[in-house]
């Protein structure tokens, strides 16, 4: 590009390649949506699909720098998802507790809090947490992650009623190397798990493309990706952060970014939503 690109706000060192970046994304811009999947009707069709998303929270900051908890969980409810996964939904240091009115936040929405926290008031396991509505946890782990930074993953096994379903919520590192590792230990992982349909997603840290990607190791299980959606920073944003992946790939039909004014202003991040269907999936993930 002719010119730079415009300095994201405060956020750990982006590193070098951001205007590659920019020149990839582009044309992504113009797939960013201003609205999550239509609302379910009643119908057939709605009652076999799922809306789920991926939001961080920045521990409730928005980007006017106010800790406004309320906020997200007006966002979270905006969504309108069956299955919601959370990055930095708890405290970052010391006791860390979560930052939610989780009760508030169910009763509004009727996604109810899936418990792995090790620590009492806790939402997850290093800042990740999960959100469903409709379903139970048959199976749920947490992986800590290799890297400098103490980075984790979820995996969470649920019955639902369209059928099972594994969904895998990580907040990669900052430093690609690092992300590489980290997406390398997520697919080992998952490398023995019984065949069923499957999500990761997260804030994975990572907008290159192609084999430049820190990425690349998820791409035996969950690849082909599909086109990146620039999810920071919420007020503009230019970089695909944030990731919905599935297994097999037809599991997703929709993605979009919400792009609401409230989004706007509750966190760095603005959240995604796809819509899945289970019914077609199954057969194929076997």
């Amino acid at each position: 590009m002719s010119q730079n690109p415009p300095r994201p706000p405060r956020r750990a060192r982006l590193p070098e390649g951001v205007r590659g970046a920019l020149h990839v994304l582009e044309g992504a811009l113009t797939r960013r949506h201003p609205a999550p999947p239509p609302p379910r009707d009643g119908g057939a069709a709605a009652e076999a699909s799922l809306v789920v998303a991926s939001y961080n929270i920045h521990r409730c900051i928005g980007v006017d720098r106010r800790f406004d908890p309320v906020r997200v969980a007006a966002v979270i409810e905006e969504l309108g998802a069956d299955i919601v996964a959370l990055q930095e939904a708890d405290r970052r240091f010391g006791h860390r507790v979560g930052l939610l009115d989780l009760s508030a936040i169910e009763r509004r929405t009727g996604l109810m809090h899936v418990p792995i926290s090790q620590t009492p008031g806790g939402h997850g396991w290093r800042g990740n947490a999960l959100l469903v509505r409709g379903g139970a946890a048959t199976l749920t782990r947490r992986v800590t992650l290799p890297g400098a930074e103490p980075r984790g993953a979820l995996i969470v096994e649920l019955a639902l009623p369209q059928g099972p379903l594994r969904v895998v919520t990580a907040h990669l590192g900052l430093l690609r190397r690092h992300r590489a590792l980290q997406a390398a230990h997520i697919l080992a992982e998952l490398q023995d798990a019984a065949p069923m349909p499957m999500l990761l997603m997260g804030d994975l840290n990572e907008w290159r493309p192609g084999v430049a990607s820190s990425l690349a190791p998820l791409a035996p299980l969950f690849g082909p990706f599909g086109p990146p959606l620039p999810s920071f920073p919420s007020r503009k944003p230019f970089l695909a952060l944030d990731r919905i992946l599935a297994h097999p790939h037809g599991l997703i039909t929709a993605a979009h970014v919400h792009d609401s004014p409230l989004a706007r202003q509750a966190s760095d991040h603005l959240p995604l939503t796809a819509r899945i269907v289970l019914a077609s999936a199954l057969s194929e993930a076997a």
